[in-house]
């Protein structure tokens, strides 16, 4: 049993068991501090429009299925939702036909807030009138709603169930941690360092195979979900170095004033070397070439577009001249998508400590934060084979 208290140990529990953004409506929640996330999705709403008009239609008699994976817990998946059947309603009604009933699964892991994500959504409108009156019912949502947890490294869908799969801002989020980073004996042990971001050539070898050893599996796992002619649309972190300790924006967030604060938790006593050394965020910035490789190892998809476009910075801050609200809004942040694993790894109260190390440092480095603190997309748009 992990020792109740403060120091929670928590390394013999499965990632998927216990991570997920920060849930709820508070200061450093997700929905409070994923902003970014919306502005960067509505920048490429013509790429996932392209990638929405390569779907195959179905006969109006069948309901048009469609899920997205790594869905969180605020608005901008409701939003992404919404965008998504209004378009596809457009193309039936553009060939004359009435659109059919559409079905919208909302798909993370089991200990994502659902109770905040379900709060969020609109009521469902009437269903007396036809599918177009419901679809002009602006403050009622026209679809049929479900919250479908488990991990996407795995199945969740019954075979040729799905017409349409969209995930943004997740596949970056490896299933776990290598094991061989958190071994001492092993070359890749990552001594010193809580993120891949500046570490050894071993290290990032491990970190590029636990990534593309997941990436297989979702890809495999979608093959057989997939409806023929379906589509998935893809965005997760990238870079455009050749070399993956080089982690582009995620290594700035990750790699520098958090991986300071967590120096300054053991050089004050509050935590040892060995507490920071097996603690690593599981997260990999891929390059094209990384993400390619693994599509046609696969062999399932043909892919209709992949690139890296440019997202911008995941701070979002009224008062850009306000240095201390550019060290909160850093705190915030890596707060929503790290403070459930910090927690569990070092228990709310170091947490506590731990972020507010964050604010300070990121407030001391505010105008730097802003110039260089800008996140790369992998941009993926695939079809089945």
């Amino acid at each position: 049993m992990a020792p109740k208290g403060d120091n929670v140990v928590v390394s013999s529990i499965k990632l998927e068991k216990i991570f997920s953004m920060k849930g709820g409506k508070g200061e450093s929640s997700y929905a409070n501090n994923s902003q970014a996330q919306a502005i960067h999705a509505r920048s490429m709403l013509h790429l996932l429009k392209e990638t929405l008009d390569n779907v195959q239609l179905s006969s109006p008699q069948v309901p048009f299925v469609v899920v997205d994976l790594g869905c969180s817990s605020g608005s901008n998946t409701i939003y992404i939702i919404d965008v998504i059947i209004k378009h596809m309603a457009k193309r039936y009604e553009a060939l004359g036909c009435e659109p059919p009933e559409f079905s919208a699964f909302f798909s993370d892991l089991p200990s994502n807030d659902f109770n905040t994500l379900f709060q969020l959504l609109p009521p469902m409108a009437n269903h007396g009138g036809s599918m177009e009156e419901t679809l002009a019912a602006d403050s009622h949502r026209s679809y049929f709603a479900a919250g479908v947890p488990g991990s996407f490294y795995r199945r969740l869908f019954p075979s040729r169930s799905i017409d349409l799969f969209h995930s943004a801002f997740s596949l970056h989020w490896l299933s776990q941690v290598p094991e061989s980073v958190l071994d001492k004996r092993s070359a890749a042990y990552n001594k010193g360092r809580v993120f891949i971001h500046g570490a050894n050539e071993s290290t990032a070898i491990a970190y590029k195979k636990q990534f593309q050893t997941d990436l297989a599996s979702f890809l495999r796992s979608r093959a057989k979900e997939l409806k023929k002619g379906g589509s998935m649309f893809l965005v997760c972190l990238g870079r455009t170095s050749v070399d993956p300790t080089d982690q582009s924006g995620p290594g700035l967030l990750f790699g520098t004033h958090f991986q300071d604060a967590w120096d300054d938790l053991v050089q004050e006593g509050l935590i040892t070397n060995e507490k920071r050394d097996s603690f690593n965020i599981p997260v990999y910035a891929s390059s094209l070439q990384d993400f390619k490789e693994v599509v046609e190892d696969v062999g399932s998809f043909t892919i209709n577009k992949l690139e890296i476009f440019k997202g911008g910075s995941p701070l979002v801050v009224n008062q850009p001249d306000d240095a201390a609200e550019v060290g909160r809004a850093l705190a915030n942040s890596c707060r929503s998508v790290a403070g459930v694993l910090v927690d569990a790894h070092i228990g709310d109260h170091l947490g506590n400590e731990l972020f507010a190390r964050v604010e300070q440092r990121g407030t001391g480095q505010s105008k730097e934060l802003l110039e260089q603190l800008q996140f790369l997309h992998i941009v993926a748009s695939l079809s089945l084979a």
